[in-house]
């Protein structure tokens, strides 16, 4: 019986990041297609998947939160914006208007993540008293906050409508902003910052993973399923929700430090209740509870928008100077409404769900019945 594929005998094995072989294998295979690809994509779609992988990690952070933790959560958006500005401020160049430091991202990167997720841990003994629809209007209120923040700061935010110049995304001397040579072979700009959300998400995601199968991970799980139980077992509730909030709001500030720097300018009302109900949106397609669902619903909506105009030639409703019936933009709310409520009624774990059937059906054919 132990000689068996994909018997598992001890818990560690069961719970481990990759269980079996061929896992590992495809994980390989698959990270080397995504490393490769570069050489052949054109530079806007390199700027848009690393803007994917970048979104990735903010939706790791509030899967963390919401999927295994079990605490709803509106306030994305804010934490967001918090490790924005306070990687622009450590990262960037000072000017007459606004502050910096231009230090090296291996300190404004993490640096913007701990001052998110020290106001994730600040805010949290207060939203732990709540839960369900009050923690959500509490959460809520986080991004109102934020907004007035965010646009009356000048002095670090640079003001609506101006706004500011993001990090400089430099590794100890290395401008990876800027073209260069790697062993003998040029690299863009663009190619660059596609390795590095590459290589960020990779180190988060596999973080993140080895949190969710720790003992802290058990324990967000157990209060997410039942919190009366969960205490009553000995598990200290208030420590980690606080834990939860904080982590999460870690990731959230290393994502909106790495999404400045990528798109190049945010205003500062882009931190809105839209951009956190888009991070939801995420979290539900891709598929709740899981690190791999995470990665999958921040793709599929970070590149809906332009598979839409890939696909504006072959859609005859779709308008095209002063024919047609929906534009682009209107197509892509309505896909996206449409989607949430499919997901939440048909495949409450997302598009994880539908792979894991795919999966399943595959390794029992023929006998797929």
């Amino acid at each position: 019986m132990r000689g068996r594929p994909n018997l598992f005998t001890r818990y560690e094995a069961d719970a481990g990041i990759f269980p079996s072989n061929t896992q590992r294998v495809w994980f390989v295979i698959g990270l080397i297609a995504v490393a490769v690809l570069p050489i052949w994509l054109p530079r806007d779609w390199m700027i848009l998947i690393a803007t994917a992988f970048i979104a990735s990690v903010g939706v790791i952070g509030l899967n963390l939160i919401t999927g295994y933790a079990g605490q709803v959560s509106l306030g994305h958006a804010f934490f967001l914006g918090i490790g924005a500005y306070a990687g622009a401020a450590l990262g960037g160049a000072a000017t007459d208007r606004v502050t910096g430091l231009g230090i090296d991202i291996l300190i404004w990167l993490p640096a913007a993540g701990l001052a998110a997720g020290l106001v994730g841990a600040i805010i949290a003994p207060v939203a732990v008293r709540l839960r369900g629809l009050y923690l959500a209007f509490l959460t809520l209120g986080l991004v109102f906050l934020g907004e007035h923040i965010f646009r009356e700061w000048d002095s670090v935010t640079g003001g609506p409508g101006i706004g500011r110049e993001p990090a400089e995304l430099s590794l100890l001397g290395w401008r990876f902003d800027l073209d260069g040579t790697i062993g003998g072979f040029n690299v863009t700009r663009e190619q660059q910052i596609y390795w590095l959300g590459l290589v960020v998400l990779i180190f988060m995601g596999f973080m993140a993973k080895n949190l969710v199968r720790s003992r802290i991970g058990r324990a967000f799980a157990a209060i997410r399923d039942r919190d009366i139980a969960a205490e009553v077992m000995g598990i200290d509730l208030t420590r980690y929700k606080v834990l939860a909030f904080a982590v999460s709001s870690f990731y959230a500030g290393v994502a909106g430090a790495l999404l400045f720097t990528v798109t190049g300018f945010v205003n500062t009302a882009s931190f809105n209740l839209l951009l956190s109900i888009n991070y939801i949106a995420m979290v539900v397609i891709g598929g709740a509870a899981s690190i791999a669902g995470s990665i999958m619903g921040a793709a599929f909506l970070t590149l809906l928008p332009r598979m839409i105009d890939a696909a504006g030639d072959v859609l005859p409703f779709l308008e095209v100077g002063s024919q047609g019936i929906l534009s682009t933009s209107q197509l892509e709310r309505v896909i996206f409404g449409v989607l949430i409520i499919a997901f939440l009624i048909f495949e409450p774990m997302g598009l994880y769900g539908i792979w894991i059937r795919i999966r399943n059906y595959w390794k029992a054919w023929p006998f797929s019945y």
